[in-house]
């Protein structure tokens, strides 16, 4: 099959819309199993599935994306889950997770920023199984894209959304041709391919600050950052920890700004983990957005109230919980540590490192090149972090 016709494009008064091999002689790599998937559908399937591609050439792990609106809202690698991880991203009752390094990265991915990933595309590096396919189940979700899919595990992701559900099929060999090409305007634009090696250990090699020490954990962790930016609407910076992206802050004007939404976003991975918001007493039943919404607004700086307040925690809750206070919100944020940072082009201002610390930044892995740079590793030098020039941009539109 060389050509798909789609329902609409971006919007339903987009049309004609379909997706096709152009002049070349080969087939579309892909194969709708289930579903009828959309323009931005294929947008999101086919950008995630290059990022969990990469990631599992560069890692050697099995490998997840949650995509919305082609950027990631999360990605990471399949490694086990702590008791805490599995509590906050709601698995712990998932029979076999232990088991599946696919249901594993996938947990990661989507449990990291839930509000994010509500209504995601997903990308799976390797075969869905059965545990992959009942955490699916059970989220909010436009489809998935895999290498392949076991009989069981197909059988239940056809089951979901009335039998809507967008699965597809992609060819593991398929390789694009090495320049690419779109239109805008009716103009068209051709460039080659960014097929740059981001596992190379030569991009850490260029290392100004007085701290030079990067953990094995730490480069595998700038490793996912810089991978997940280069399918990251710029500017863009993402913060990893122990194998997942915790905050991406994407597609604004400012760097600062994408350093301080990315920073927030982890700063509330982290607060999810505080003994109070664990014991978060629940109404039984609480809908699954509900109760995302619910802990998201709690940890709020300004907000609680909205969730704690007479005649409003009953809706959520069995029992008025106690307020978490600034001071121990602070306190809490403080103790996260050995946080990785990458971003897809130099950092032009100290103000960055100043505000990724905050948020337990002890790596980074950016362009350098900026007339600033020197203020940049003394800012990093005074926090003692450890930062590489990589000399390379990610930037990605």
């Amino acid at each position: 099959m060389k050509e798909l016709q789609l329902k609409y494009g971006c919007n339903p008064n987009q049309k004609p819309s379909r997706i096709f091999m152009g002049d070349s002689e080969r087939e579309l790599p892909i194969e709708v199993l289930n579903g009828r998937p959309g323009y931005i559908n294929f947008l999101d399937a086919l950008n995630s599935w290059q990022l969990v591609k990469e990631l599992r050439q560069a890692t050697g792990l099995p490998s997840a994306a949650s995509f919305k609106h082609v950027s990631p809202a999360g990605a990471a690698v399949g490694l086990p889950l702590s008791e805490t991880l599995k509590k906050i991203y709601f698995v712990d009752d998932i029979e076999g997770l232990d088991e599946s390094a696919i249901a594993c990265a996938y947990a990661r991915a989507r449990g990291a920023d839930r509000m994010s990933s509500y209504g995601d595309f997903i990308a799976l590096s390797d075969t869905c199984d059965r545990t992959t396919a009942l955490i699916i189940k059970r989220e909010v979700s436009d489809g998935v894209i895999a290498p392949d899919y076991t009989p069981e595990a197909l059988e239940i992701l056809k089951a979901k959304r009335k039998g809507t559900y967008n699965v597809i099929k992609i060819d593991p060999t398929y390789q694009p041709d090495p320049v690419e090409r779109k239109q805008v305007f009716g103009i068209t634009f051709e460039q080659g391919r960014n097929e740059i090696r981001l596992d190379d250990p030569k991009l850490f090699e260029n290392i100004p600050t007085a701290n030079k020490t990067f953990s094995e954990e730490a480069r595998r962790d700038l490793i996912i950052a810089l991978i997940t930016l280069k399918y990251t609407q710029s500017n863009s910076v993402c913060y990893v920890k122990d194998g997942q992206a915790i905050g991406i802050g994407a597609g604004q004007q400012s760097r600062i700004h994408c350093t301080r939404l990315a920073g927030q976003k982890t700063d509330i991975w982290w607060l999810r983990q505080h003994p109070k918001v664990m014991a978060l007493p629940f109404v039984d039943g609480i809908r699954r957005a509900d109760r995302d919404n619910t802990i998201d607004v709690y940890i709020s700086e300004d907000e609680h109230d909205d969730v704690l307040r007479d005649g409003a925690w009953q809706q959520f809750f069995k029992t008025q919980p106690e307020v978490l206070t600034r001071e121990e919100k602070k306190q809490w944020i403080a103790q996260n540590r050995q946080v990785a940072l990458g971003s897809d082009a130099f950092f032009p201002f100290g103000d960055n490192i100043e505000r990724a610390h905050k948020s337990g930044v002890e790596y980074i892995a950016q362009a350098g090149g900026s007339v600033r740079d020197d203020h940049v590793i003394m800012t990093c030098d005074k926090y003692g972090i450890a930062m590489a020039f990589t000399g390379v941009r990610l930037f990605h539109h």
